[in-house]
């Protein structure tokens, strides 16, 4: 049954990484038969210059009628001094909501070739395999009313409303609680239920779930406290369930546990499990163009969305298999270089990848 897939390479270096991202699927869709189909579009910046906005009807369009899609990155400061609603951020925003796609899955793994890439020691974060499931549709971000406004006495006020139905709640804790069953059995919620009403709730209904899932031990944590514990002793965590703004600098944090933000992907997924798979980092419009970005969680990004849209498990964990193997040959792009490994560039990477397989 064919299958399609919409690449959406957004701003700064999302084409290069999607270019090389793209070449892995089409090598994992020949080799193990999937019978997939591939479309372009435009987000972001891209988007904008070509159309005037960030969210094209026919890129939304086109998002809702496939199975997946696979984007790259969005912003750069050359559109910093638009209107908020016109801002290349909107178009992210835009497909979150518009595809309901409520879940992000992060995950950070330390690969073993990389221990000495990260910010911390080796005995820290060796073996570590971490799973953030971060709320993505609603919370802070999503809330209303919000604004800037001016109050009668001429100061300038603005305005957010961070807000969570209990059914937004239960329907990201269930996603939590069953990953957590398919890992080590231990979720921890990340909260301010001291001063924060709408996480008081969070922590109710997480209580709620938890003796529908008698297999999973429920932890709960503030998020100050959360942010400390993942840069003292992180792997006590196996899965983390939070809100969306907390997931948000929560993932990013632990990225740098990994060695480098440009190792992480992500999945974001509706009920009907179509998803939008994208690297945690951003644009990176510095060094865009400069072949020097790293592929490679654009690559596993594309892993994630075999496994969890597209039902191709094997076709996935040959992907994870293949950048293991590069790491192992010691090739390194400059975010992950290391004194004993041999720089190479962004095309160089994805095509050292597509050997491995």
């Amino acid at each position: 049954m064919s299958q399609s897939v919409l690449l959406l390479p957004g701003d700064g270096i999302g084409p290069e990484i999607v270019t090389e991202a793209e070449k892995v699927l089409r090598k994992v869709n020949e080799k193990f038969n999937l019978g997939l189909s591939f479309e372009s579009g435009l987000v972001g910046g891209a988007a904008i210059d070509a159309t005037g906005g960030p969210l094209p009807d026919e890129t939304m369009e086109r998002a809702q009628k496939v199975d997946a899609i696979l984007l790259g990155a969005v912003g750069s400061p050359k559109w910093d001094n638009l209107k908020m609603e016109l801002r290349p951020e909107k178009g992210l925003l835009g497909l979150r909501s518009g595809l309901q796609l409520f879940a992000n899955l992060r995950p950070a793994i330390l690969y073993p070739q990389l221990a000495s890439a990260s910010s911390l020691k080796p005995e820290v974060v060796s073996g570590l395999d971490i799973l953030i499931v971060r709320e993505l549709t609603g919370g802070i971000y999503f809330g209303q009313p919000r604004g800037v406004r001016t109050l009668e006495n001429g100061d300038r006020q603005g305005f957010n409303t961070y807000i969570y139905s209990e059914s937004e709640i239960r329907r990201i804790g269930r996603v939590a609680f069953e990953a957590a069953q398919q890992r080590n059995g231990k979720l921890c919620s990340v909260d301010k239920a001291n001063v924060l009403e709408v996480t008081v709730l969070w922590r109710e209904v997480m209580n709620e779930l938890a003796q529908e899932y008698p297999d999973v031990e429920l932890t709960h944590m503030y998020v100050d406290n959360a942010a400390m514990q993942l840069v003292r002793a992180p792997k006590q965590f196996d899965v983390i369930v939070t809100g969306n703004m907390f997931g948000d600098i929560l993932s990013d944090e632990a990225a740098m546990l990994t060695g480098s933000i440009g190792m992480l992907p992500s999945a974001s997924m509706n009920a009907e499990k179509q998803g939008m798979f994208e690297p945690c980092h951003g644009s990176a419009p510095d060094i865009a163009g400069q072949g020097i970005a790293n592929p490679l969680a654009t690559i596993l990004s594309a892993a994630m969305m075999l496994r969890y849209s597209l039902n191709a498990e094997d076709a996935a964990l040959a992907i994870e298999a293949a950048v293991s193997r590069v790491l192992d040959q010691g090739l390194r792009t400059a975010d992950i270089m290391s004194p004993d490994g041999r720089r190479v560039s962004t095309a160089e990477m994805g095509e050292a990848v597509l050997a491995a397989l």
